[in-house]
């Protein structure tokens, strides 16, 4: 990675939109927030060319997912879905890319080398299996591992075939404003990373959602799914090679017409690198302009980092905001245009067989931690009007 320009950085000043007096910071005290876009750099280049297929189109995410892999130098050369709407969603936006009959027809296919997928979730980490023991690497929407069981499979499978088992934890790796927060901290910009906390609520959109998105057994449970991408933020920022969950809820407070689903969820881990708090659910209200406002907290020895990834509540526009204090002042950056290199360094690990874009056990532990989370998860209790604790 390019050097963060120093200067920018440390320069004090009151950017358009910022009132010192409104702020409670001056320049007089040192203290004033210094508004600076994040160092310009090129789009990192495919330096491959690579065939992959897609199989599974149950969850939208396997557009974006498609589009890193191709922005990476991937060349999109088969599906297999039967749902015909999902077929004609897919082939509008790829063009006529060739429908597979089957899964065996890609599987069986030596030219294929990558298979990315979105299956309902428990369907997931036995696809990756068989594309693996076929002699492809496979990238999986999140969630991809839905029980223990299955994570001791995926594992074994790993390690028997040598093939990758990824997973797209798009929340840290296609969000901008997350690649720059890494950056920084590999740079030292906060010197080590302690604790992250992630707060990530999600619109439910009830009336859009299929049958699977409300059954447990299909999705895992909430902390599984959605929580997976905060479990991986806290793994990649502290660098925990270990951890443990201290403590776990997940509950339904607000969906009586479907008992069985979990709109609540929170944990709380210690890893080797540092300690973090997850909070997930589906509380997003309707007057959001974006489905969520994910935010991340990362502390470090000499300084912090908040992101607000996708909506800065009657602030700034758009997405991909990044704020930051250290021993130097507090200053405020655009992410909006750094560029995402999660494409390019997975192509290229396929070819190389390296793992720059995902840490192959990091990956897996992310998973297994809101696994065990949501197999000791307790129900929140809440004290009833006019009860004191």
């Amino acid at each position: 990675m390019d050097p963060v320009n120093r200067r920018a950085l440390m320069g004090i000043g009151l950017g358009a939109g910022f009132a010192a007096e409104a702020l409670g910071q001056s320049v007089a005290q040192g203290n004033a927030v210094s508004e600076v876009a994040a160092p310009a750099r090129p789009e990192p280049a495919a330096k491959y060319r690579v065939p992959f297929a897609v199989i599974g189109l149950d969850h939208s995410h396997i557009y974006s997912m498609t589009d890193a892999v191709i922005r990476g130098g991937g060349v999109l050369t088969a599906f297999h879905a039967t749902d015909p709407a999902q077929i004609a969603t897919f082939r509008k936006r790829y063009g006529a890319v060739r429908l597979a009959r089957s899964e065996a027809e890609i599987l069986d296919d030596k030219a294929i080398r990558l298979v990315a997928g979105a299956p309902v979730p428990d369907l997931r980490a036995p696809l990756g299996i068989r594309a693996m023991r076929a002699g492809k690497d496979f990238l999986s929407d999140k969630p991809a591992i839905t029980t223990l069981a299955q994570l001791a499979q995926v594992r074994a499978a790993v390690k028997e075939t040598g093939r990758k088992f990824a997973v797209m934890y798009s929340e840290r790796l296609e969000v901008r404003a997350a690649v720059m927060a890494g950056d920084l901290i590999r740079q030292g910009a906060i010197g080590r990373v302690v604790q992250t906390i992630n707060i990530a609520p999600h619109r439910i959109s009830a009336p859009s959602r299929p049958a699977w998105f409300w059954d447990k057994a299909r999705y895992g449970g909430i902390l599984t799914d959605i929580g997976s991408h905060q479990a991986d933020q806290f793994v990649f920022y502290t660098g925990s090679k270990r951890a443990n969950v201290v403590a776990a809820q997940v509950g339904n407070l607000a969906n009586p017409d479907h008992p069985a689903f979990e709109d609540f969820g929170d944990m709380t881990v210690v890893g080797d690198g540092g300690t973090g708090y997850v909070r997930v659910d589906w509380f997003t209200p309707d007057g959001l302009p974006t489905w969520g406002d994910g935010r991340a907290f990362l502390l470090g020895t000499e300084g912090y980092i908040e992101l607000r990834k996708y909506v800065d509540v009657a602030g700034r526009p758009g997405g991909n905001h990044l704020f930051m204090a250290d021993r130097k002042g507090t200053r405020y950056m655009d992410c909006s245009k750094v560029p995402l290199p999660f494409g390019p360094q997975f192509v290229t690990d396929i070819v190389e067989r390296t793992s720059v874009a995902q840490d192959q056990d990091g990956a897996l532990l992310a998973a297994e931690l809101v696994l065990i989370a949501q197999d000791r998860a307790t129900r929140p209790v809440l004290a009833r009007q006019g009860e004191t604790a």
